[in-house]
């Protein structure tokens, strides 16, 4: 459903965005994740064909987003940070609105308001002026007005931002609400949990490059290696020396507590657990320790950051050594 191979875009000698590459099916949702300024944005933007392409291309729902632009952009449906309400109107006048700019029959866009509308659970407010509207409540309205004309690709650029905590709890719910098995969602946004609650495959964006892409649990791993288990004891562990069987391994260690690392889970934590009872610790819990997102993305920015300094290095003394030539 969305397909990038190589997608660049400059603005003159400035590279906003540098050779993305994406694949997401249908069904998933894709969350880009990155600070403000990495190009989260500008990627979108070509996605939905208002920008084109430097270099490199990408296919939205079967379409070029240059050779085909108007087939995109009736296939997508758009939410941007600033989604720019009609105050006066209310909830069924805009979104008729719209559904007359969409080109959709009156009993069509009709039948789709209330449906989206109850959906979402903002059938309370269609008579009420956008202008009242919370911030949560106008998120959640155009996130119906990106829906009318049921497209199968959803852009959704920051849709939480500078939210206060309920208004945004609103927002998210909504997207989870409507996602289905033949739409696939784009999100963009620099907000870790909400990355973590709403992702199926996340790409890390980094000044314009994409450092890490994958499914959501299979990006942790390769990351951050191995999840960790953590056994809590009744008593303290300051005499305790216990072997380890092969394959699990002591990475830390408090008063009441052990965490392990360990190889191959379903068959060597039993016997770990008989070795814990066998040394008379009376264990409380034992449970794994997973990693998150955030563990995941600190990394791999950590990663880019030494090779570039590598680079910046190599650069340098390359060029110490030509001035002594």
């Amino acid at each position: 459903m969305i397909y990038t191979e190589n997608l660049t875009k400059k603005f003159n000698e400035f590279v906003a965005v540098n050779n993305v590459n994406l694949d997401v099916p249908a069904g998933q949702v894709l969350v880009l994740l990155g600070p403000n300024g990495a190009g989260k944005t500008t990627t979108v933007r070509m996605l939905d064909s208002i920008l084109v392409p430097t270099e490199g291309r990408a296919v939205v729902a079967g379409y070029d987003v240059v050779k085909d632009a108007e087939a995109v952009r009736s296939r997508v449906g758009v939410l941007t940070e600033h989604h720019g309400l009609y105050g006066r109107m209310n909830g069924d006048e805009y979104l008729e609105f719209f559904g007359e700019l969409y080109g959709l029959p009156r009993p069509v866009y009709l039948e789709r308001i209330d449906q989206l509308l109850k959906q979402v659970g903002m059938d309370f407010a269609r008579s009420q002026r956008l202008g009242e509207y919370s911030k949560g409540m106008r998120q959640k309205l155009s996130l119906v007005r990106s829906m009318l004309h049921d497209p199968p690709v959803l852009l959704l650029d920051e849709p939480t931002s500078a939210m206060d905590p309920e208004s945004a709890r609103m927002v998210r719910d909504a997207i989870k609400d409507l996602r289905s098995g033949d739409r696939t969602i784009l999100l963009c946004t620099h907000n870790l949990q909400e990355a973590e609650e709403l992702a199926d495959q996340v790409a890390i964006i980094w000044h314009g490059q994409i450092i890490a892409n994958g499914p959501l649990q299979e990006m942790k791993a390769g990351l951050l290696g191995p999840v960790e288990y953590e056994a809590r004891v009744v008593h303290h562990l300051d005499g305790w020396e216990g072997r380890l069987s092969k394959g699990v391994f002591l990475t830390g260690r408090g008063e009441d507590w052990l965490r392990f690392k360990i190889e191959e889970p379903r068959e060597t934590t039993p016997r770990l657990l008989r070795k814990l009872l066998r040394d008379r610790l009376d264990v409380i819990s034992f449970r794994e320790v997973p990693h998150t997102l955030e563990q995941a993305y600190l990394k791999a920015v950590s990663q880019v950051q030494k090779e570039q300094e590598s680079d910046q290095e190599r650069k340098e003394d390359q060029e110490l050594e030509v001035d002594h030539a």
